[in-house]
């Protein structure tokens, strides 16, 4: 016989079956265990109001959560007299607080605990014994200028919380701070404000009663203050749309303003000035401008005779931020290189590009001077989501400050790249593709993510939470850069203006022309979602082409120009009329009316899902609540999700997590199946 029943057999027979059902046993415990996490609903938490959304079980959360917990660190200030940073970042708690680094890779020690974010703060510039930060509430923006005292950790209140403020640079003496500050609807008295304007104040953050509002400047788009060096004159912006800025001098003693760019009656059409500073010797005017060509330009215009000579002209493309050494003629610099974010350097004396630093790859921003030779800043890519590093100028040596915080391997998420397509007018549109790996075979499903603004771009770095659909679900990820972005020049940046606002939706169906034609891609399952105007590009393309998609996300999104525009906070109301048109012109208003996604709402039959921030003060909750009840009378499905203590956009984890398992669920109910 092959085998006889010997002593060794017997054993060897006892020891498999013990293997056997050890195995056994193991296996059903774990089938037990993922069966009863199915079973288990994860309740959303008292803040969130949820209507149509599918339960949530444990197995989700537990699938998703890694990829929920990834903790970008953004440079904020070097401390004046030690090298340490203070950066923002999520530690354990919900939201983003203030840290403090005091050596590369050292431990981050937290210095603000709040259940809303801080991503805004600097040092008192001379002995750096406390910390001016600014913070809202409940995502109102409605945001107030505090003082923390390092010693005692106190924080004290600084401004009126009847307006919203925001703190630009302390002057160079160290001793006084500007803040400027505008009305909010919901406190403006039983009128609503006929006039908006924008006050500017100076104090000693140490005496809150020293401070001194020494000027109101017309409308509410005045921003990037700063010193001349000998702290008697300011230098200001005032923004009235994407493609049309100007730049003021400011009287520090009596509040008297100049404008000296554009020169009055210098050019035939409008530019944009942004980003100004004054050079080290205060002679010069340090800015960006498209004036000279499509691109914003880095440029430097001698204040005696306002001549103006380009330092980056021979780079097409945007300089997107620029940062003047204290004491020296060196510049930094991001250049915007087709979606990706470079560091570049220049010597403002000779006017020439420095030579180009070997960085981790990334795109590079928050720029910050310690000193004149050592720069910090943050970088992202596809793998990180964003650490902070310095430079030595002088020597070249780079150095990493923060080690990531690492719920799991990033080393293999994908990277994106660009792609272009032919739109209806045959203009070429591009865009950002993330693929997943070898492992999923056949033509994958699609999310089409429009970005906000509309004056934004989707840029190359980290994707976050939607590592998942890409890495496990098999989703492609298109970030599309329809017209109407910026990076690609000021005539690409207008045309989606006024009446031509639906030419943008128009570049996502020749997207969906380009996905039809990609032998990977299936266009039989293709699911859009944006925030905030990717949130109106959701809706629009739910009503043109509601035949060719599984579904549409909108987050805090446009649904109504019309309500859009009376609503949303009156120190915006007017910048927004530039960009989408002015709803109280009758033309324009029929306009904005036909082609609103509310008045279309009869053609959106796929499923919908609206997120939304009860404090939102950009893109009210009516926008959300109209386009919910609307499309309900369809019969179409449209999930809710609402949170009374969130502004524009998700900024607490609790409710961030809540809402992407909701997405998640969502692709795995209308995308997947």
């Amino acid at each position: 016989m092959l085998f006889g029943k010997t002593p060794m057999f017997t054993k060897h027979l006892r020891t498999c079956s013990k293997a056997f059902i050890t195995a056994f046993v193991l296996s059903c415990g774990a089938a037990l265990a993922q069966e009863d996490a199915a079973s288990r609903i994860v309740e959303p938490n008292s803040h969130l109001t949820v209507e149509g959304i599918p339960p949530i079980t444990e197995d989700l959360v537990q699938r998703v959560s890694r990829y929920n917990d990834f903790r970008p660190r953004k440079m904020l200030d070097w401390h004046p007299l030690r090298r340490e940073m203070l950066l923002s970042t999520r530690s354990n708690g919900a939201t983003v607080q203030l840290h403090l680094l005091r050596k590369p890779m050292g431990e981050l020690e937290q210095l603000t605990d709040y259940p809303d974010p801080i991503r805004a703060a600097r040092f008192e510039p001379k002995t750096g014994k406390y910390i001016v930060f600014a913070k809202d509430e409940g995502g109102s923006e409605a945001t107030q200028i505090y003082r923390l005292d390092l010693d005692t950790r106190k924080v004290t209140l600084l401004t009126d919380p009847s307006e919203k403020h925001a703190f630009a640079e302390w002057n160079h003496a160290g001793d006084t701070l500007l803040y400027y500050s505008t009305q909010l609807d919901k406190t403006a008295g039983t009128e609503r404000r006929k006039e908006v304007t924008t006050d500017v104040t100076l104090f000693d953050p140490m005496k809150p009663e020293s401070r001194h509002k020494f000027t109101s400047l017309p409308g509410g788009g005045w921003f990037s203050f700063q010193w001349s060096p000998d702290d008697k004159k300011l230098v200001a912006m005032n923004y009235k749309s994407a493609n049309e800025t100007s730049i003021w001098l400011i009287d520090v003693a009596s509040g008297e303003r100049k404008q000296i760019l554009p020169q009055k009656g210098s050019q035939a059409e409008p530019a944009f000035y942004g980003d100004p500073h004054f050079s080290p010797d205060g002679k010069f005017l340090l800015a960006t401008s498209d004036r000279a060509g499509e691109f914003r330009q880095l440029m430097k215009a001698d204040l005696a005779t306002m001549k103006i000579t380009l330092l980056s002209g021979g780079i097409p493309w945007n300089v997107e931020e620029v940062e003047p050494a204290k004491r020296t003629n060196q510049l930094a610099t991001v250049i915007n290189n087709d979606g990706l974010f470079e560091l570049h350097l220049f010597d403002g004396r000779s006017n020439k590009e420095l030579a180009r630093p070997r960085l981790p790859i990334g795109g590079v921003s928050n720029l910050r001077w310690r000193g004149d030779e050592e720069l910090g800043f943050s970088i992202d890519s596809a793998r990180s989501p964003g650490e902070l590093y310095s430079l030595n100028v002088k020597t070249g040596k780079v150095e990493q400050w923060t080690s990531p915080f690492a719920p799991m391997d990033t080393s293999k998420f994908s990277d994106s790249s660009i792609i272009r397509w032919k739109s209806f007018d045959q203009r070429t549109i591009s865009g950002l593709i993330t693929k997943p790996g070898t492992g999923f075979t056949g033509r994958r499903p699609v999310v089409i993510m429009p970005h906000g603004g509309p004056e934004a771009q989707a840029t190359l770095g980290f994707i976050g939470r939607f590592n998942y659909l890409v890495n496990e679900l098999g989703i492609v990820l298109i970030q599309p850069n329809v017209r109407g972005s910026a990076g690609y020049g000021k005539t690409f940046l207008k045309l989606d203006n006024d009446y031509l606002r639906e030419d943008s939706v128009k570049d996502i169906g020749s997207l969906l022309d380009w996905i039809a034609t990609q032998p990977d891609l299936d266009p039989q399952r293709v699911v859009v979602i944006g925030g905030s105007y990717g949130g109106y590009m959701s809706l629009a393309v739910a009503t043109h082409y509601a035949d060719r998609i599984a579904g549409a996300v909108d987050v805090v999104g446009i649904s109504n120009f019309i309500s859009f525009l009376e609503r949303t906070e009156s120190y915006r109301r007017d910048l927004r009329r530039v960009e989408y048109g002015d709803e109280r012109d009758p033309k324009m208003r029929e306009f904005l009316t036909r082609i609103s996604p509310l008045n279309n709402a009869q053609k959106i039959a796929k499923p919908l899902f609206v997120v939304q921030g009860k404090n939102d003060p950009r893109v009210p909750l009516y926008e959300a609540e109209q386009i919910v009840a609307q499309v309900r009378k369809n019969g179409t499905p449209v999930w809710y999700l609402m949170a009374d203590n969130e502004g524009h956009g998700f900024a607490r984890k609790p409710n961030a997590d809540y809402y992407f398992f909701s997405v998640v669920k969502f692709m795995e109910e209308y995308l997947l199946k």
